[in-house]
């Protein structure tokens, strides 16, 4: 059994790894420029390690790592379990480099086999899912949001301080600006509209979000729909460059199905897809499917569920 600790400076992630980590050794979890220790005990951290610094106030990558790092040495873990998270997936490569082992980022799942842990992600595209095992004596692995259900287990632990020697960041922030606010949680969405580029323009997607009101629901879309056309917010990105979401029934419209955005979905009880190419992939992991135009389909559907 490993000596683990949990960091991610999201709360609600880091009680996800908490959770899994309870099953794989000795988990303790750090908590840098804030002291909320006693709802990582609700989830069995038997030690909470507490960082606090000035300079932890902003996040900058290589403080972090750094304070981190001290973290780690502090409590002698084997394993770093970090939330890859945008900030997370570069805080991991930052904290290996510093504590000369190595890291896997993007991991979709832990288990432990010759008393190791690996970690499982997806490869060649999201095609495949490899098991890769790190050599080196300590380990960091980052593991995606909502991989594992965060399920309180309180453990009667102690907060330890460390006493942390930073530098200043090397990266001084002169303005900020603000971000607009995103308009969707579609990882807690029990019904989720899933939009892909059967739909011919942006005005279209009116359609689409009528069908999402009447379902009571949230809308999401592929990659293209967001990063490339700009019709939509990143935040509602469905995939491996997205979110991951499992709610209780995905409709898919217009989505040809490549496997880059279905790992995003396949956590969902209930899958139908609405295409009119019947030979589209996304067939294949659905459970119903309706092939048909999607400007005839959606709107009929949309009148039954409002009678």
């Amino acid at each position: 059994m490993a000596d683990l600790l949990v960091f991610s400076e999201q709360d609600q992630v880091a009680f996800e790894l908490l959770s899994k980590a309870r099953d794989l050794g000795s988990p303790a979890a750090a908590l840098l420029g804030k002291a909320n220790a006693d709802d990582y005990f609700a989830y069995g951290a038997q030690q909470v390690y507490i960082g606090e610094d000035a300079r932890l106030r902003d996040f900058h990558a290589d403080v972090y790592a750094d304070a981190l790092a001290q973290i780690v040495q502090a409590s002698q873990a084997t394993v770093v379990l970090i939330g890859s998270t945008k900030r997370g997936k570069e805080l991991a490569g930052r904290l290996a480099q510093k504590l000369g082992c190595g890291a896997v980022t993007d991991a979709i799942g832990l288990e432990t086999q010759d008393g190791k842990i690996t970690a499982r992600r997806y490869a060649l595209g999201g095609n495949t899912i490899a098991s890769d095992a790190i050599t080196s004596e300590r380990q960091v692995i980052a593991v995606m949001p909502r991989t594992f259900e965060a399920t309180p287990q309180p453990a009667s632990g102690k907060t330890v301080r460390v006493d942390l020697k930073l530098r200043d960041p090397r990266v001084k922030i002169i303005e900020r600006k603000p971000k607009p606010a995103a308009t969707a949680n579609i990882e807690s969405a029990e019904n989720l509209v899933v939009v892909g580029k059967g739909f011919g323009k942006q005005e279209d997607l009116a359609i689409a979000e009528l069908f999402a009101q009447a379902l009571r629901g949230e809308i999401g879309c592929t990659r293209a729909l967001a990063a490339d056309y700009h019709w939509l917010g990143e935040e509602r990105i469905v995939g491996i460059s997205g979110k991951k979401c499992k709610p209780r029934l995905m409709i898919s419209v217009g989505v040809s199905g490549q496997i880059q955005h279905t790992v995003g979905v396949l956590g969902a009880k209930l899958i139908v897809a609405i295409n009119k190419d019947k030979s589209a992939p996304i067939f294949k992991i659905a459970d119903y499917g309706l092939v048909g135009d999607l400007y005839q389909v959606v709107p009929r559907l949309t009148e039954k569920l409002k009678k």
